[in-house]
């Protein structure tokens, strides 16, 4: 599996374990930086990130900051990712499963690095479920798609 990997410099140790971790696993992985510790900007990773989701070039992204928050916000403003924020494998899951989520964010400050590595393993290795979700997922994508018709 292709994934993607960025953060800023509170998530560099964060971001680390998890190339690791996903290169024992047999996966692909583009680290999109950073690559030391000098302060950057979240959203220019978050972006960059989504890029590359978005472009096929990753079927899946992991984006990391100090709390997960700014970096899933970034990248969810492109309409072709689903970033969930999640702390636990349970939400990782459900990410998954109901929200098609192709991006899973976590907080290097809030979620340890074993906590991280179970969250991403449930995270890719459930599908999503389909039937009634298709069109719940296809509204987070369109927003005139979700407007009441009447």
């Amino acid at each position: 599996m292709r994934i993607a990997i960025a953060s800023d410099h509170a998530a560099l140790a964060l971001k680390s374990a998890l190339v690791a971790h996903l290169q024992a696993g047999g996966h692909e992985v583009a680290d999109l930086g950073p690559y030391d510790e000098s302060s950057v900007d979240y959203p220019d990773y978050g972006y960059k990130l989504a890029a590359s989701v978005a472009a096929g070039e990753a079927e899946y992204g992991v984006a990391l900051c100090g709390s997960g928050i700014g970096i899933s916000i970034a990248v969810n403003r492109n309409p072709a990712c689903r970033a969930a924020l999640v702390s636990e494998p349970l939400s990782a899951k459900l990410a998954r499963e109901h929200n098609d989520a192709n991006v899973i964010a976590m907080g290097a400050r809030l979620t340890g690095i074993d906590m991280a590595k179970a969250c991403l393993d449930t995270f890719l290795s459930t599908p999503f479920a389909g039937d009634r979700h298709v069109r719940r997922v296809g509204k987070l994508s369109n927003p005139d798609f979700a407007k009441d018709p009447a």
